[in-house]
């Protein structure tokens, strides 16, 4: 019988797993890697193979389906063996990267095993993947290992059935694979004899440095110079991960759900965005991490030069945060970050082929909702809902492309702002890359945004151009909506909020405050906020003194934001200005307003900033909005704003005050939007809302969202393994090009 295995088959220990079932069964045949797909072929018993299988299955891998074949009776094999692999067609799941497993790590820190200490160690049940994968099938041969030959040892493990490393593409000891070489700031080598132990000390006392990791490098330093290395960074205010020597570390920092526990010691080990200590609130430390938020991200050691670091700092947490100048790329290779003019470097000789950041994600009611969705996450599976061949390139900021083919959908690894040239060469070598790896050579169709002035749109007309390929606009928050329902796999039409700073709406305006009938070949617009005029565009998002201002002229209030002669220039200008129903700007304007955050020195900073309040505020104030009826309906802001104006005209308000203001407002103009989402809902029978867009990301916001859905006896859908954010755009301009082209 000729079985084939699909799903996660490559890379994860299956073929030696198959191996050693055969042959305790006494079975004869062969295994071989097709590129797609596993090919198994016994003489008899294929039943029991298939039964023991199931049971001993590497932690790893995944079996999805699998085909037979009774053709192959008549021929004779004199025993079991692995044969060498065909490039097929490539269609199988590539092994993500995953933390170190326990009987690495056992024998990392043993001092009789001959791996004592190698911060290279790994077997088929843990270690790099997709950053080391250069092609497939995966074999050594194609991956960053190649130029490291197996010594005599490794090779006598590899060759050995019944050890944990047989057949592991990627294993090496201190005889024959990568080591670690610590430099100073003059980017000569510091010779010692312990560099890792040498390079904690230096962390310990205060240095800044950088360590290459798997898919690229980090910035490290220790908690008490972080306002230093503030300074050094030109990052004033943007949260920094923190990496906890153990989960007993990170409850000393935070709050830990056994929800956050189970994330946190996952095979994924991503950062994890979890509430403060609540009696380290305010704590000066924990301040300096994240600024003015109730959170913190931690995230715990994954790789084996993590847990050596551990072992010699003395601190029990460190800044553990992608090394790369301000909106670039994270850096990969060793020349390149000598530029970051750090302190101490530990690098290692090994390259990186794929390039990725750590995966960051906030845990929801059981629910992961992924601000960047990357190492140990990707690539993933999903349902498009179509079989066409689409590569989607996402919008302009925090994107990721993605491409589907044979009804399957893959995203890439968190990418970036293309704005900048280096990450908009890494969106196209991220993309010809994971092309590659699937053996994609035609494409159907490309989806991009609307927006005629985004950066990523050039590459979809080189895609375009390329592979004769139709170029689909989408408009960004019906990718959003369409991204939830990939994401849940829902097939028929659903209501959807979808919630963000900024979208090109298909009326030339900016969007982020709707109310959508979403499906995957198109959508109707239920209802928005109200337009309001952005003073210089993109200039009001950095400073939204310039919202309040607009809107306070709008009612006919004064504000002494700006001297006489900028006001007078802002008034004029108002006339012309873009509008927006931005539910994130409206936010912006809430937070600046109250004083919370009048300068965005990071993305969405001040909205970022309020959600404390809302997190801190209860419905105290009673505030009246209104809805206009049209064919669009219209939540009304300007008359919140009004309340808002009136409440704090005495300016005599407490911060409980300001935190029920901002709850109170919040609330006022979800309930509106809730309420007419669910009428809509029920009126075309459809039992649930989704919420999308980067605002999902305020678990506040979707509290509040989630009890009006429940008050009126619907369900609220949320993510869970597509980005809320834009990195999740992608996934829905895929979704909606291919459906378009099915339908023609």
């Amino acid at each position: 019988m000729r079985i084939v295995f699909y799903g996660l088959v490559q890379g994860v220990g299956f073929r030696p797993a198959v191996y050693r079932v055969a042959k305790s069964l006494g079975l004869k045949g062969y295994i071989r890697n097709n590129g797609s797909n596993v090919e198994v072929v016994v003489d008899k018993n294929h039943e029991k193979l298939i039964e023991h299988l199931k049971s001993e299955l590497p932690p790893l891998a995944e079996i999805t389906r699998m085909e037979f074949d009774d053709g192959f009776r008549g021929l004779e094999y004199q025993d079991f063996s692995i044969v060498f692999s065909e490039d097929g067609e490539r269609s199988s799941v590539i092994p993500t990267d995953t933390a170190i497993c326990d009987d690495c790590l056992s024998e990392l820190f043993d001092e009789t095993d001959r791996r004592y200490l190698y911060p290279f160690i790994n077997c088929t049940n843990c270690g790099a993947r997709f950053s080391a994968i250069e092609s497939v099938p995966y074999d050594r041969i194609n991956t960053s290992m190649n130029p490291f030959k197996l010594c005599e040892k490794c090779q006598g493990e590899y060759d050995i059935p019944s050890d944990r490393r047989f057949y592991a593409q990627t294993i090496s000891c201190k005889d024959d694979g990568p080591h670690f070489t610590l430099y100073g700031k003059d980017e000569k080598v510091i010779k010692t004899d312990n560099a890792i132990e040498h390079f904690a000390e230096q962390i310990d006392s205060g240095a800044i440095g950088v360590l290459k990791s798997w898919g690229g490098m980090h910035l490290i330093c220790n908690l008490e110079v972080l306002s230093r290395f503030r300074e050094w960074y030109s990052r004033p205010e943007k949260p920094f991960a923190v990496m906890a020597r153990n989960i007993n570390a990170a409850r000393e920092l935070a709050e830990i759900s056994s929800f956050d526990k189970e994330l946190l010691l996952s095979l994924q080990r991503p950062i994890v965005i979890v509430q403060k200590r609540e009696d380290r609130r305010d704590d000066y430390l924990l301040d300096l991490v994240s600024p003015k938020l109730d959170n913190i991200g931690i995230y715990l050691p994954y790789s084996s030069i993590q847990h050596l670091l551990f072992l010699y700092l003395k601190k029990d947490a460190i800044i553990m945060t992608s090394a790369n100048p301000p909106g670039e790329p994270i850096v990969i290779d060793n020349e390149g970050v000598f530029k970051l003019g750090v302190d101490v470097y530990m690098l290692h000789n090994r390259n990186i082929i794929n390039r990725i950041d750590d995966s960051v994600l906030i845990p929801f009611e059981g629910r992961t909702f992924f601000i960047r969705k990357s190492r140990g996450f990707v690539p993933k599976e999903l349902n498009p809902h179509h079989d066409k061949k689409v590569v989607a390139v996402g919008p302009e900021e925090n994107l990721t492309t993605s491409v589907a083919f044979g009804g399957k959908m893959y995203t890439s690894q968190y990418i970036g702002d293309v704005r900048k040239y280096n990450v908009y060469d890494f969106q196209r070598s991220a993309t010809y890359h994971l092309m590659n790896l699937f053996g994609i050579t035609e494409v159907d169709a490309i989806g991009a945004d609307l927006h005629p002035l985004y950066t990523s749109r050039h590459f979809a007309s080189e895609l375009g151009e390329k592979y004769e390929a139709e170029v689909i606009e989408v408009q960004h928050h019906w990718a959003h909506a369409v991204s939830l329902m990939v994401d849940n796999d829902i097939s028929d039409e659903i209501v959807c909020l979808t919630l963000d700073g900024a979208g090109y709406g298909s009326d030339g305006n900016i969007w982020g405050g709707e109310v959508l009938l979403s499906s995957f070949t198109d959508f109707t617009r239920i209802a928005r906020l109200e337009y309001l005029p952005l003073i210089g565009g993109d200039k009001a998002v950095s400073d939204p003194r310039r919202l309040v201002f607009a809107i306070s002229e709008k009612l006919g209030i004064e504000t002494d934001y700006f001297d006489d002669e900028t006001a007078s220039v802002f008034r004029k200008a108002l006339k012309n200005s873009p509008i927006s129903c931005s539910l994130g700007r409206f936010l912006d304007a809430i937070s600046c307003y109250l004083g919370v955050c009048c300068e965005k020195t990071y993305d969405g900073e001040p909205a970022i900033k309020l959600e404390r309040y809302l997190n801190r505020g209860k419905r105290k104030f009673d505030f009246k909005g209104g809805v206009k009826d049209s064919e669009v309906q219209v939540v009304e802001t300007l008359p919140l704003f009004e309340q808002l104006f009136e409440y704090c005209k005495n300016g005599d308000l407490t911060d409980q005050d300001k935190y029920n203001l901002a709850y109170s407002m919040v609330a006022a103009v979800l309930e509106s939007m809730v309420e007419i989402a669910v009428d809509r809902a029920k009126e075309l029978n459809i039992p649930i809302i989704g919420i999308t867009g980067g605002v999902a990301y305020n678990l506040p916001i979707v509290r509040i969202i989630n009890y009006g859905v429940k008050k009126g006896d619907l369900t609220l859908v949320t993510h869970n393994n597509v980005p809320c954010g834009d990195g999740g755009i992608s996934v829905g301009q895929n979704a909606i090009a291919g459906n378009i082209l099915r339908s023609k």
